[in-house]
């Protein structure tokens, strides 16, 4: 039996994540994070394309989760 959704992309890990990504992954699940404030793991997930930067409003900088980013922990099971 199937249980996957046949509409839902499959997206797969890229690569393992220290414990100190994923407690960032976890930041970035409940809100943005300042650029100048992000933590130095925010550099390895945004190469991978689980974070990426946006700017809200002019002069202004924040990480975010990507897709992919909620779909690692989607598989996690946190999500």
């Amino acid at each position: 039996m199937n249980l996957r959704n046949a509409s839902a992309p499959v997206r797969a890990i890229k690569r393992l994540l220290s414990h100190h990504e994923i407690a960032t992954l976890l930041l970035l699940l409940h809100a943005p994070i300042d650029a100048m404030a992000a933590p130095p793991d925010v550099a390895s997930l945004s190469e991978y394309g689980y974070v990426e930067m946006v700017s809200p409003t002019p002069g202004e900088s924040k990480f975010r989760l990507t897709d992919d980013g909620n779909a690692v922990l989607r598989g996690l099971g946190i999500k």
